[in-house]
């Protein structure tokens, strides 16, 4: 394998775990309070749209990579929305 190779292959192995730390800390938490909703939405549609455009590429690398990746960011945007309309937020009653 090339060198190039080798690096996307690291920069995709990075890049897709790079959001599983923070999906765990979520989920134990119960909390995603500190996560901008705005940049996880904006940022999964991103993703999205890179898997949709490898997909059209028919580049078998970036697709995987955005595939794991959209699977994590999705999470945490889930978490993010689910867990703000569950839990009642300080000084807030509810």
């Amino acid at each position: 394998m090339s060198h190039p190779t080798w690096i996307g292959l690291l920069a995709a192995l990075l890049t897709t775990t790079a959001f599983l730390p923070q999906v765990l800390k979520i989920w134990r938490t119960r909390s995603a309070d500190d996560i901008s909703l705005t940049t996880f939405a904006t940022f999964t549609t991103g993703v999205g749209l890179w898997l949709l455009y490898g997909r059209f590429a028919r580049d078998v690398p970036l697709m995987t990579a955005n595939a794991v990746t959209l699977v994590s960011s999705g999470a945490i945007l889930a978490m993010k929305v689910g867990f703000s309309r569950r839990l009642p937020r300080p000084g807030r009653s509810e």
